[in-house]
């Protein structure tokens, strides 16, 4: 057993910002699947939201925040991220990020405008956001003395009072997979963070790297810990169509700056389906482009911003036009081929301010939360924010209230299993569920086509149970069992919204009800635990 203060599953932004927060009192574990660098933050293009400029404000920000989320976005938890934005800000700056400067503006950093936002309030490092950020908060965390990294680990399972007959002890660690040497090794620790992203894996097409495959969803579900809003997943509008091309989405920002949606033919699509037309929020967008595919039978759509001049391109977009350039695609001169993608997880785990979950012990931060911030729709480049603002609210708990070291805990148990010799189960379940999700609970859906992919996930857990239960665990067989659990959340989610808001649009219930709601799931037998 290795015994930490704190234990952080995950990479990402949240993940690297919270454990630099609590690294210079704490000892801390970061576990990460892949290497420290690979996660759905890094490849973030666009930027980060905040109230930066003078002629901005809060309430602004706010209210866009509360329209894109189609009037389901909690009010407090908005205020809270917004208002504690221009923090975040400045901590990154002081970590040394370089967002891309402008001398003519008032805050000396340049700030474009994304869809849904009614201001220019996105700061950014040209269209790598993501990429810049985590590779300036990568080189402090490999630095730091206090903070020991696992690469090339993944987490098995939450360790928790309830499951080891412990009852009222809350969450106690993780058993988690050293995928290089093949061994499961446990993790006791007085404070737990999940930070495992999104779960974009769950279809078949995505924006989101291969990692994002729902596992803070899933174990927190299995610990007992209630999950919500699942049913809203966000497809971004625009990701680059091309067989050698996979997940590489070209930037709202494109949009933001002028770029224009077109047929095949040339002709505009967007002031058809909405008066904001080609700034409207990411879902209303997303919806057209799919209609727009079906009505005309289109492989894909056009984003064309070659009206710009090329040096004004190469400067705002110089990793897309070069990506773009890599394929032949020449954006100063040609449109860009799009299609929409599983992109964003607006649900997930339920926590409070504190990013505090169900689970005493247990702390949920990034994509894989529920905040409230988001709603039903998230508001473009409100995700990066939402880390940083939840990742130093929970560092303040965490120092606030410390909790006693776990004593031993019990150690893996593989007596009973053996290792398998029928790993193909495991791809083609893999493949069989990503095909069926994206078919049956996409973009548009109906009752028919979620009770499909229902009885279809039923099918896929018992036989997936079944084989976990016989045999060795490996990282496709803990992704996959994860993927299962959470494609079953999202469409039992989804069968309980008896409307159409904001990223769910039912044909079966078209319209929105006055009231909105959330969508909240909770465990079977699950023993309240306080904080």
């Amino acid at each position: 057993m290795t015994a930490f203060d704190v234990l952080i599953l995950g990479s990402g932004l949240a993940g690297q910002s919270l454990a630099l927060r609590l690294a210079d009192k704490l000892k801390i574990a970061l576990v990460t699947k892949r290497s420290l660098e690979d996660s759905a933050s890094a490849w973030a293009q666009g930027g980060i939201a905040a109230v930066l400029d003078p002629t901005d404000n809060t309430e602004a920000h706010v209210a866009d925040t509360h329209t894109a989320g189609a009037g389901l976005c909690s009010d407090q938890a908005t205020r809270f991220v917004v208002e504690n934005g221009p923090r975040a800000i400045r901590w990154l700056i002081d970590q040394g990020v370089p967002f891309t400067p402008d001398s003519n503006s008032p805050i000396g950093y340049h700030l474009t405008r994304e869809g849904g936002h009614g201001a220019r309030r996105v700061i950014h490092v040209a269209d790598a956001t993501g990429a810049a950020v985590q590779a300036t908060l990568t080189e402090r965390v490999r630095r730091h003395p206090n903070i020991q990294i696992f690469e090339q680990h993944i987490a098995v399972d939450l360790i928790t009072g309830d499951k080891i007959g412990r009852p009222g002890e809350g969450c106690l660690g993780a058993y988690v997979l050293d995928i290089e040497k093949d061994e499961v090794r446990t993790f006791a620790a007085r404070h737990t963070v999940l930070a495992t992203g999104g779960a974009g894996k769950v279809y078949l097409y995505t924006t989101n790297p291969d990692t994002a495959t729902g596992d803070g969803v899933a174990m927190a579900w299995r610990a007992g810990c209630r999950v919500a809003n699942m049913e809203f997943i966000q497809f971004h509008p625009t990701c680059l169509y091309h067989p050698q091309a996979k997940s590489f989405l070209i930037s709202e920002a494109v949009r933001g700056e002028g770029g224009l949606l077109r047929r095949p033919d040339g002709s505009r699509f967007m002031p058809e389906h909405d008066p904001r037309e080609e700034l409207a929020p990411r879902d209303v967008v997303a919806r057209a482009i799919d209609f727009e595919m079906k009505k005309h039978g289109l492989d894909c759509v056009f984003l064309d911003i070659s009206h710009k001049p090329a040096d004004f391109l190469q400067e705002h977009f110089p990793n897309i036009l070069a990506r773009c350039a890599e394929l032949g695609i020449d954006i100063t001169r040609q449109p860009i081929p799009v299609v929409p993608a599983a992109h964003y997880s607006c649900g997930g785990i339920v926590t409070d301010l504190h990013a505090r979950t169900d689970v005493a012990g247990l702390y949920a931060i990034g994509e894989t939360a529920c905040t409230g911030l988001h709603g039903a729709n998230r508001l473009a480049s409100n995700s990066l924010l939402e880390c940083l603002a939840f990742s130093e609210s929970a560092a303040a708990h965490i120092l606030a209230h410390p909790r006693a070291q776990a004593t031993a805990l019990p150690q893996w148990d593989e007596s009973r299993v053996t290792d398998s010799d029928e790993s193909i189960v495991i791809s083609h379940n893999w493949d069989e569920l990503r095909r069926f999700m994206w078919d049956y609970v996409g973009i548009v859906r109906t009752n028919k086509r979620l009770q499909r992919a229902q009885h279809r996930i039923r099918l896929l857990a018992r036989e997936i149970d079944e084989f976990y239960s016989h045999f060795r665990v490996s990282n496709d067989l803990i992704e996959l069992r994860n993927l299962v659990v959470t494609a079953d959340l999202i469409v039992r989610c989804a069968l309980q919204r008896q409307e159409s808001r904001g990223l769910h649009f039912s044909r079966d219930y078209p319209q929105t009800l006055p009231k909105a709601r959330d969508t909240v799931l909770r465990p079977p037998r699950r023993r309240k635990s306080t904080c």
